[in-house]
């Protein structure tokens, strides 16, 4: 794939250049010339001699010298001719601007595809279709229909909505924001967000990656790049889409309870992925981590010269997550001398109304040398006197001697928009509100925490596969993708799941039998691929006391539910050992077409069928984030212990979480899991697979 030739053409020609100043290769060719191109550019349009004062081409073939990328402008049933010219011509990369591909009609996604095809056969990096175009600020390259080029900056911007690029760039051209790149990647039918991803990683501009995203389609191997990127600079993520109304709801537990947006917050909180909600919000936190050191902790100090907003900062920063932190004698005393008596040396630290920039200069200085301070927002209301400017260039001059971030929340546009002005030119960013600066700080924080976090490390358990080959080639020979109870189990109990002892039996006689042979009580399930949730239609008969409760429990199930759903195939019953001890929790997995394996862990009874508290996260999963994943359920204390009782087996719950997710790995054919309930002894009891259920995707992996 070749990106150099995409992000830094020695040469660029316009297939479907126009001299037509409302049309799309009009505005392509200008922006091109306008944004100051070194190298040579070349209009292709075979009625035109001359377009914008440069010589135009009838077609590729006709340019005397070598072509390094085209932007192609044409109608969608040339492109592929046109791609054909490009590979004669050896040219490298293609931006396909022109539109009516995959976003359309059938006809549409069958000439999507033989572009790829055509494009991955000749060895051709192809950007879209469907797209705004390409910018590349520091090579002066304005490969698109959009606006003006912009100054060179270290954010890159990748999207899959043109018409957001337009707006970014008006309001980034505002806020006198610079980007490394612009990216609109269109349909994305060739090259998409991971492959931009990979080849930010290593780009000397680029300090942080920033996306608007519809969707990701190679979940896996965004992952896989995401994690190693995310290490090195910070991945910001607007994903639109959060809603699940589109979704189908699933019968398991695992799928009724996960939305469509689920798998991307997994997957983002385990990449350490920022996701904001917004483009202000996106870029509130881009521009912070673009021009900010990070902080190494979460006790943030705040400056201002006014006490409301002092106290709007405050709650902002604990309502976030964040310490408010408590400044030592030392940094208290030194404030004292300097600031008047009515001043407050505590944290908000009010130099009051009337301060000048050297008050706010030496208070800023004294606070970023506290060791009980990791990050400063410097807040301003202007006043009569207020020298906002000073001030500003006061700022950017003590936060330039320490490594710790600073932010300035300067309220107000007109009165202090000579101060906006230089703050950002010199990198500090600057909110209008506490609220935002204090969503920007908290995103610092935590991006701070994942970078330090040490690789992941997934253990691996000793475990037996042939009885899960033998169970799904069984069940797939006769067309059946439900595994019931009993074989779910054997399943289970196979990666090393504890399981009660259990026994299938097709007549009354069996059921007696087995019940003898354990002790009493027993519980019984009936067995039959045609029905899903046993209890509703009675059956399941707990506590049976005696071979007599036994044998008529049997008949009466049999009888009773061939009555409710008389074509129902009544295989047999399960005979169980009675677990009576310990709580009822909740796993289960659900794939995901995109990232793979989604786990679930919730409490069972009525927190999972009433409350839905349950939370999810992707596989594999290490034994800290199983804890993590437990943790975030609301009632998840009730599990360690409360009013007198004695804490469950949180580490029987742990390695069932693990196994779980060490069995969906390996067999990808597997499409859902619901063990329901797993109850959990005391410490040191374990766990025991009560009920199980394993579903098999349509096609065999």
């Amino acid at each position: 794939m070749s990106f150099k030739e995409l992000l830094y053409p020695k040469s660029i020609a316009v297939v479907g250049a126009s001299s037509n100043p409302l049309k799309v290769g009009h505005a392509v060719l200008k922006n091109i010339l306008d944004g100051g191109f070194k190298g040579p550019v070349y209009p292709i349009n075979p009625k035109s001699e001359s377009i914008l004062g440069i010589k135009c081409y009838p077609s590729l073939q006709d340019v005397p010298t070598s072509i390094d990328s085209a932007v192609i402008v044409v109608n969608r049933n040339v492109v592929l001719s046109v791609m054909k010219d490009c590979a004669k011509k050896s040219v490298k990369a293609v931006i396909i601007i022109s539109s009516g591909f995959g976003e359309t009609d059938e006809e549409g996604k069958k000439a999507q595809s033989e572009l790829v095809q055509f494009a991955r056969l000749s060895n051709i990096t192809m950007m879209g279709p469907n797209c705004l175009g390409l910018i590349n600020p520091w090579h002066r390259l304005n490969a698109a229909f959009g606006q003006a080029i912009g100054k060179p900056g270290s954010i890159a911007l990748i999207s899959q909505s043109g018409a957001l690029i337009t707006s970014i760039q008006d309001w980034a051209q505002e806020n006198k924001m610079g980007f490394s790149l612009i990216a609109s990647i269109g349909n994305k039918a060739s090259i998409d967000e991971v492959d931009f991803f990979e080849y930010l990683k290593k780009d000397e501009n680029t300090k942080v990656i920033a996306a608007y995203l519809e969707d990701i389609s190679r979940g896996q191997e965004f992952m896989r790049i995401a994690e190693r990127v995310g290490k090195i600079k910070p991945l910001v993520i607007l994903k639109s889409g959060r809603s699940s109304s589109g979704a189908k709801a699933a019968v398991s537990h695992t799928g009724s309870l996960a939305g469509s947006d689920a798998a991307y917050e997994c997957a983002f909180q385990r990449l350490g992925v920022i996701r904001t909600q917004s483009i202000e919000h996106l870029f509130d936190v881009s521009t912070a981590l673009a021009y900010q050191p990070l902080p190494s902790g979460n006790r943030i100090a705040v400056i201002t010269n006014a006490g409301g907003p002092g106290i709007m900062m405050s709650d902002a920063l604990e309502m976030s997550g964040l310490e408010v932190t408590h400044l030592d004698n030392k940094t208290k005393s030194n404030l004292l001398k300097l600031l008047p008596p009515s001043a407050s040396v505590n944290n908000p630290v009010d130099v009051l109304g009337d301060a000048d920039s050297d008050r706010y200069g030496k208070s800023l200085n004294m606070v970023l040398k506290c060791d009980s301070v990791d990050g400063v927002i410097v807040i301003l209301t202007p006043q009569k006197m207020t020298n906002d400017l000073a001030i500003a260039k006061a700022i950017v001059k003590i936060s330039n001697k320490y490594s710790k971030p600073v932010m300035a929340c300067f309220m107000g546009s007109k009165t202090v928009a000579n101060g906006l002005e230089t703050l950002r030119e010199n990198s500090i960013p600057q909110y209008s509100v506490p609220e935002r600066a204090a969503r920007a700080m908290l995103e610092m924080v935590k991006y701070s925490i994942y970078k330090s976090r040490p690789l992941r490390i997934i253990e691996r358990f000793a475990v037996n596969k042939n009885p899960v080959i033998k169970s799904i080639k069984s069940h797939r020979s006769r067309n059946m993708l439900e595994i019931g109870e009993f074989d779910s189990k054997i399943i289970m109990e196979s990666y090393g799941m504890t399981i009660p002892e259990g026994h299938f039996a097709s007549t009354s006689e069996e059921a007696v039998s087995f019940a003898n042979k354990m002790r009493y009580p027993v519980a019984m399930k009936i067995s039959s691929p045609d029905i899903l949730h046993k209890s509703d239609v009675g059956g399941v008969k707990i506590g049976l006391g005696s071979a007599t409760e036994v044998e008529d429990a049997f008949d009466l199930m049999m009888l009773r539910i061939k009555n409710k759903i008389p074509d129902a195939d009544l295989r047999g019953v399960l005979v169980e050992e009675m677990i009576t001890r310990g709580k009822e929790v909740i796993l289960g997995m659900k794939k995901d077409p995109q990232f793979g394996p989604m786990l679930m862990f919730g409490l069972g009874g009525i927190f999972v069928e009433v409350l839905k508290d349950v939370s999810f996260t992707l596989s594999p999963i290490t034994a800290e984030e199983c804890k993590d994943l437990m943790e975030s359920t609301k009632t998840y204390k009730l599990l360690t212990g409360v009013r007198g009782e004695k804490p469950v087996d949180i580490e029987a719950i742990v390695t069932s979480l693990q196994r779980l997710s060490q069995l969906v790995m390996d067999f990808p054919e597997i499409e859902e899991v619901d063990i329901n309930p797993l109850k959990v002894g005391q410490v040191g009891d374990g766990a025991f697979v009560v009920d199980a259920r394993v579903i098999l995707s349509k096609e065999s992996n």
